[in-house]
């Protein structure tokens, strides 16, 4: 059965110095109702130490936050980077997460004196618990396995770990305990995020064990409260079945979903269609499906005179546009992610992560997206981090509510 499509999506349980010299963001205008509180814990910077082409680049994330820059100047990287951290905080594996590793060790980085070569990157989040700072030392080289990782938090190190026997698939973890034993210490997978697993082996009895837990929950909790989203215009033309209500990353099952949100969230639904009218050609009275005869479904978009247009027929910018709309006017329930489903959807921020979020899209569709993140953002429950080719351009149409950060050329 599927699963019920409230309103308030939020409402429900459902649901190198160099290089970092170079990195300018500029914050293009205060937001216009002031700043943002975020419903929930959220990261708020990037740490790029040794990955790809990045060397020390501290990257800030906003609210509203794009990543511009030319081909080649990493934008994409800081995404991926991003994406680790947060399938790595939902217990991801590492070798899922990084299946070909050597590529994110930085280029002409040689090995150590042991034939070892890899990366770091990490990240803060902020939330009830102040900010709270990740930091991963991955090997790529000759094995891949975390090595080494970070917890801090109020000045004080939470958790360390270290890779003591380099034949054996265990790192030695420490975390703070603050009672008659100041530290614990026991081995840890070295293939999954120690952070992760604290909420599993941390009594929580002593005050030093507590803000550890606290610490782990706000990092894990922003981490994995992201949806990568990836719109494939060519997948999305081609009827479907229905049931399948949750929006997959590349958004192939767009008529499913539009077929829930049309019989189940009647307001978000309506704002769906004035936003559809406002980015797209023509003139657009409303959203539907139809069902086929063998019993797909198709996305169809109602004209005047009650006249329908397969959404098959739309152009590639339009049929973007269209997905990335509904991504920013629903919540967790309706994405197909794994939401932290023990903290309630009130006390959660989603981060929708696009890159490439100009592409195929006009000016006047580029700026009502941003828009339209802006206002729903305001409500502290939602922010959007993508890529775009251009800082400037970004600027220019509309984002007075974002922070846009100059990777340059």
């Amino acid at each position: 059965m599927t699963a019920s499509c409230p309103e308030n999506p939020w409402a429900t349980p459902e649901a190198s110095a160099a290089r970092e010299a170079r990195t300018e963001a500029v914050r293009t205008g205060p937001p216009r109702n002031g700043a943002v509180r975020s419903a929930g814990p959220v990261v708020t910077e990037l740490r790029l130490s040794a990955f790809a082409s990045h060397r020390g680049t501290v990257l800030p994330v906003g609210p509203l936050t794009l990543f511009a820059g030319a081909g080649g100047s990493g934008k994409t990287s800081v995404l991926r980077a991003y994406e680790a951290l947060a399938r790595l905080g939902a217990g991801d594996p590492l070798d899922e997460v990084f299946p070909d590793p050597a590529a994110y060790v930085p280029e002409r980085a040689g090995p150590d004196a042991q034939g070892r070569r890899g990366f770091r990157i990490g990240c803060t989040a902020t939330g009830p618990a102040g900010p709270v700072r990740l930091d991963l030392a991955v090997q790529a080289e000759p094995a891949l396995r975390i090595v080494g990782e970070r917890l801090t938090g109020g000045g004080e190190t939470l958790l360390t770990t270290a890779l003591r026997d380099p034949r054996g698939s265990t790192v030695q973890a420490a975390w703070h305990t603050a009672g008659t034993v100041p530290v614990t210490r026991a081995p840890l997978p070295d293939d999954l995020l120690g952070t992760a697993l604290l909420p599993l082996r941390v009594a929580g009895t002593t005050e030093g064990q507590l803000r550890v837990l606290a610490a782990a929950e706000q990092m894990v909790v922003a981490l994995r409260s992201v949806f990568v989203c990836e719109p494939q215009p060519q997948r999305m033309r081609a009827p479907v079945p229905g049931g399948e209500g949750r929006l997959r990353r590349d958004c192939d099952n767009l008529a499913a979903v539009l077929e829930r949100t049309h019989t189940q969230c009647g307001q978000r639904h309506a704002r769906l269609v004035a936003a559809t009218a406002a980015g797209c050609a023509g003139t657009v009275r409303g959203l539907g499906v139809e069902r086929l005869p063998d019993g797909l479904l198709r996305a169809v978009v109602e004209r005047d005179g009650g006249h329908l247009t397969p959404v098959g027929r739309l152009g590639d910018g339009e049929l973007r546009y269209l997905a990335l709309a509904l991504v920013l006017l629903t919540g967790p329930g309706v994405l197909a992610m794994d939401a932290a489903a023990e903290v309630p959807s009130a006390m959660q921020t989603l981060t929708v992560l696009v890159d490439g979020l100009d592409r195929d899209l006009d000016g006047r569709q580029m700026a009502e997206l941003l828009t339209l993140a802006a206002s729903v953002g305001s409500t502290g429950h939602l922010r959007l981090v993508g890529t775009v080719a251009e800082a400037a351009a970004a600027r220019a149409r509309g984002a007075a509510d974002a922070t846009v950060v100059d990777l340059g050329p």
